[in-house]
């Protein structure tokens, strides 16, 4: 005999085993979320009249399957049974209640997270305590420690570090801390979620400028970076690394697939404008097929001025030149610092023969890097201010050393004098170009005139080995910078483009350089090149965004039905018409050229007076906003090789590549948030400080001193 469930239940799939028309499928769908979809083959049931009065039962779908009556949720993949006659509804209603994917499930959630505490601040002034309160939200908390742990460059493992816990335990109890998995994790959502941001940034932008880098790790991994430049609507300079990834190779070809492929992943390939890198020559290799890339793509001025040579690096490999005249006395400063700083009993018997010899400096002795000569620099000034000190060390002497090797003697702490004060402008030069949060492109052909300029002086020099020394840079700097046709034409450009210079300054510069005749002659090339330039923007620009200027007086005469409006209506087409013509649209080059800065312009940078005055040329403006945004040095790039260095330290080497890129990638877009850059190292001064005003407060039976052995001293 058939129990009276098996009864119902037959009943039931008898009723409703008729399929749904596909009209009822496409309204069932329309009460979905937009990224739910009706599976294919299940048998969706819809009932307008259902007898089931709950309110969570909104959030189901029902379907039959083998007989049996089941409810999936609207906005998860669980299912569940649902046949009133056999099943229960506490799972069903528990579920709806809980489902995460359920925006009023959020929105609970987040509200649970929410907690008012008190808080007492204390008044500056009469010193008594205010009482107040705010809402602490949890999901803020999170969110700030994921943002620390990038910024700030920490493994994930500081959240389970007892001194962190212990942090978090006084500071705000009720906060739960995460594992070192969910951070990860946390890391990986933010990453994403900021890269989307910046998706939609690209798709405003007009141009984009990049400068690219390699370098391989302490894993034996070549690493690419790519930054991306650009000049956003509100005239603000954008810096963006958007790709900092592992390739085969430094070569040419694989540099090219790895910028390309970058590119088109962005969806910006159709706007590279520029690409600044060093003078290795894989990179001409890589520049002259993204080159043919960009003609593909769309470009200005057929690709042509596409490599833009770091001007950094080319000053780098001129200095080097003169200095390698010096490598005997630079050698022996540099054993003496090294030798100094390599034993904390040498530091402090250092400090106290500065303080007898009663030297006011704040300077404190540091290593340069042989590679970069500014480090170079930046050593040298530094020892010079204490070479009496050096004198008073023993410092390592004998015969079995090398000339190199021994201690710097007068004669050597001469040439270093000369040559810091050589170097100096060098120095300066190099700082000025070096940025990547303001403009730099209307700077190169001043700073490039610049070093000529102190290359001459010093080549008239008395001293015959900085005379050789400036022979020896000059003959480096016409490799690269003596022929005009070596040099990216945009650079010429970009000072003219500069409201305190335009044509004027471009003229005297190059006069300068290359003598009246040729310098002339060049000016003239170069205001040739602009007007072309600029037509090829007018073309591409004019009929979309020059606004009619009778735009107001058109409203009267349009409404007139008098005798002549038809006359009036052609002027006004003829006046359109010849708004899209050359000699129309190259006026308003020669209007800028010709206008004056006002008193208060004159304090104001390029990029601030475009912003404040670009709608005043309207096909201008944007060939201003792709030519200043290019970047002179491939110092952004490089700098975070610094920060990889740390995020792949020894400790950390078991990041994956996708890992490390998320971490230096979401940290450049969090610092571009305004988020201050610190510096990790410790300020020595400082913290002497701090130990002498913590030990003046501290009782007589602690001993305050501390002893350091070396034989060697």
């Amino acid at each position: 005999m058939e129990s009276s469930q098996s009864k119902r239940s037959a009943s039931f799939s008898e009723q409703t085993s008729q399929p749904l028309s596909e009209k009822d499928m496409e309204e069932l769908q329309s009460t979905l979320p937009p990224d739910k979809k009706l599976k294919a083959g299940r048998e969706y049931i819809w009932n307008r009249k259902s007898k089931r009065k709950a309110e969570y039962w909104k959030y189901y779908l029902e379907y039959v399957e083998n007989g049996k009556l089941r409810a999936e949720c609207k906005f998860c993949p669980k299912t569940f049974a649902a046949d009133g006659n056999l099943n229960g509804s506490k799972n069903v209603k528990n579920h709806a209640e809980s489902c995460l994917g359920n925006p009023i499930n959020i929105e609970k959630e987040k509200g649970k997270e929410k907690q008012t505490k008190l808080y007492f601040d204390q008044e500056h002034e009469s010193g008594k305590l205010k009482c107040g309160s705010r809402i602490i939200n949890l999901n803020d908390v999170r969110e700030a420690l994921v943002r620390m742990i990038i910024v700030d460059e920490l493994p994930f493992k500081h959240v389970e570090k007892p001194g962190f816990r212990h942090f978090v335990q006084v500071a705000c109890p009720q906060f739960h801390i995460p594992s070192r998995v969910t951070i990860a994790r946390d890391c990986l959502k933010l990453y994403y979620s900021e890269k989307e941001e910046l998706r939609e940034m690209f798709k405003t932008c007009q141009r984009i400028s990049v400068t690219t880098d390699t370098w391989t790790s302490i894993q034996r991994i070549n690493y690419m970076c790519l930054t991306a430049h650009f000049i956003d609507n509100g005239w603000k300079l954008n810096k963006k690394i958007i790709n900092f990834c592992p390739i085969s190779s430094h070569k040419g070809e694989a540099i090219r697939k790895a910028v390309e492929a970058c590119l088109e992943y962005w969806g910006i390939d159709d706007k590279l404008f520029t690409v600044t890198v060093d003078n290795a020559s894989s990179n001409d290799v890589a520049c002259a097929h993204l080159s043919r890339m960009v003609r593909r793509t769309g470009c200005i001025n057929d690709g042509k001025n596409l490599h833009v040579r770091c001007i950094a690096h080319i000053i780098n490999l001129i200095v080097w030149d003169g200095i390698k005249e010096h490598g005997v006395c630079i050698d022996r400063v540099r054993n003496a610092v090294k030798y100094v700083k390599n034993s904390p009993a040498r530091i402090l018997r250092f400090k106290d023969l500065v303080q007898k010899a009663n030297i006011d400096s704040k300077s404190s002795l540091s290593f340069d890097v042989p590679t970069r000569w500014n480090s170079t620099y930046i050593m040298l000034e530094t020892a010079l201010k204490f070479r009496r000190v050096f004198s008073g060390l023993s410092l390592p002497d004998g015969e079995d050393l090398n000339d190199n090797e021994r201690p710097p003697e007068p004669e050597d702490w001469e040439k270093v004098e000369r040559l810091v004060l050589f170097l100096e402008g060098f120095y300066l030069l190099t700082k000025r170009i070096y940025g990547s949060h303001y403009v730099t492109a209307n700077k190169g052909l001043g700073e490039i005139a610049s070093m000529y300029d102190m290359l001459n002086n010093w080549e008239q020099s008395e001293d015959l080995n900085f005379q050789a020394m400036a022979i020896a840079m000059k003959k480096k700097f016409d490799k690269y910078w003596g022929d005009v046709d070596k040099m990216n034409k945009f650079i010429y450009v970009a000072l003219l483009l500069d409201p305190h210079s335009k044509m004027v300054i471009v003229e005297l510069t190059l006069t300068d350089m290359h003598g009246p005749e040729k310098g002339t002659k060049l000016a003239n090339d170069v205001k040739e090149f602009a007007y072309s330039l600029f037509e090829e923007y007018r073309k591409m620009y004019a009929t979309s965004n020059i606004p009619d200027c009778g735009d107001n007086m058109s409203m009267d005469i349009d409404n007139s039905k008098g005798v002549g409006s038809d006359y009036v209506r052609k002027l006004k087409e003829r006046e359109k018409r010849l708004k899209g013509t050359s000699g129309y649209a190259i006026s308003e080059l020669d209007r800028y050229l010709n206008d004056q800065l006002g008193p208060e312009e004159e304090e104001q940078d390029a990029l601030t007076w475009w912003g404040k005055n670009g709608q005043r040329y309207v096909i201008l403006n944007r060939m201003a906003r792709d030519i200043l945004e290019i970047p002179l040095s491939t110092v952004a790039s490089e700098s975070a090789f610094s920060t990889g260095g740390r995020t792949r330290n020894p400790f950390r080497s078991s990041l994956t590549p996708k890992m490390v890129q998320a971490l230096l990638c979401t940290q450049d877009w969090l610092r571009a948030k305004e988020v201050p850059i610190v510096d990790v190292e410790e300020n020595l001064k400082e913290l002497e400080e701090i130990e002498k005003e913590v030990q003046r407060g501290k009782s007589n039976d602690v001993d305050d001193e501390v002893v350091f052995v070396d034989l060697l001293v």
